[in-house]
């Protein structure tokens, strides 16, 4: 399976064996922090860093499974400019009919008993637009999940726009409730890799993504889930570069910051993250501005952990790095002292 997506100019990186999350990093990856664009890793062959790592290279791809042929299959949803909406069937509480399609507000004469699953949020806006039920979608891929949900796989007909990942339970960025989406930033697992739980098996007659409907486009667009293109000037102090005197120090302050950060990533909502955000980079400005690091780098490892834990919401985690690196950069943090 992993030649044939890459076959389709998808590329491919492995899972862990049983699990639908990404192989594990080597050694030397999992003991520090570092950007994924500056590890010697990927370039090397190692499939580090997930999906960072998915490669089409057809060398690469038989010596990572030769070595490990229980590995699932991952997808880069963004290098294959894909968008995958992921319908979710999980037994959970139904929140408020205001929350179940952000945007939207659903009349109280629309009859809502029996909705308990994305399955039916997404039937729900698909109705409300007067348009066909993408979870019925026989001309595009559809795989089923293991737990009953499904991935209905598209392509983007619009590669110059891009689109962010959500979930479903976000109060910021998401499509309808239980309905996440997967595009750049994120990955999806190929049809025919096996878990514990059991197999993504394809579902219907198409074997290929169909073009995303326009109507699902504009929907996408209208909940935020564009990526905002940068522009000149907007991260400043960017191009600042300082020799680091004490990185190994320096990451003993800052790396507890940044994994808090990450942590994130287990509590959707009310983890303190921006608050966790905005100190990490404060403190890395501060570090920065007393040359104990690398601006750039710095900003690459809050970025990434910011990702980690909330890729719906990168150009949000931008403007966060941005002000608090500024602000930490006009009062020098100095080590002096500490251990």
């Amino acid at each position: 399976m992993a030649r044939w997506c890459a076959e389709q100019g998808w590329p491919v990186h492995p899972l862990a064996t049983g699990r639908k999350t990404p192989a594990a990093n080597c050694p030397a990856c999992k003991d520090k922090h570092h950007s994924p664009s500056e590890c010697a890793c990927i370039p090397a062959g190692r499939p580090c860093h997930g999906f960072h790592a998915a490669t089409t290279s057809t060398a690469r791809i038989d010596a990572w499974w030769s070595d490990h042929p229980s590995w699932g299959v991952g997808v880069a949803c963004g290098g294959a400019d894909l968008i995958v909406i992921d319908i979710d069937a999980h037994a959970a509480t139904v929140p408020d009919r205001s929350r179940l399609l952000p945007g939207i507000a659903i009349h109280d004469s629309v009859n809502l008993e029996g909705l308990a699953s994305g399955f039916d949020t997404l039937a729900l806006l698909a109705a409300l637009r007067g348009r066909p039920n993408p979870a019925e979608d026989d001309t595009t891929l559809r795989v089923r999940t293991p737990s009953g949900g499904l991935h209905v796989w598209y392509l983007n007909p619009h590669p110059a726009i891009r689109f962010r990942c959500s979930t479903g339970s976000s109060r910021k960025v998401a499509l309808a409730w239980q309905v996440d989406i997967r595009a750049d930033g994120g990955y999806i697992v190929a049809p025919a890799t096996r878990t514990t739980h059991g197999t993504y098996r394809r579902e219907g007659p198409a074997y290929l993504p169909a073009s995303l409907p326009e109507w699902l486009g504009e929907e996408l667009v209208r909940t935020g889930h564009t990526i905002p293109r940068p522009t000149a000037g907007s991260r400043p102090g960017s191009q600042r570069s300082r020799r680091s005197r004490t990185p190994v120090r320096a990451h003993r302050v800052l790396d507890p910051l940044l994994l808090e950060v990450a942590e994130c990533a287990a509590t959707p909502e009310g983890a303190a993250f921006t608050e966790k955000l905005n100190k990490a980079a404060y403190t890395a400005g501060g570090l920065a501005a007393a040359g104990h690091l690398d601006e750039g780098a710095a900003r690459a490892l809050l970025r990434e952990a910011a990702e980690i834990a909330r890729p719906w919401q990168s150009a949000r985690n931008e403007r966060i790095i941005d002000d608090a690196l500024a602000a930490g950069s006009a009062r020098a943090l100095h080590l002096e002292g500490r251990s």
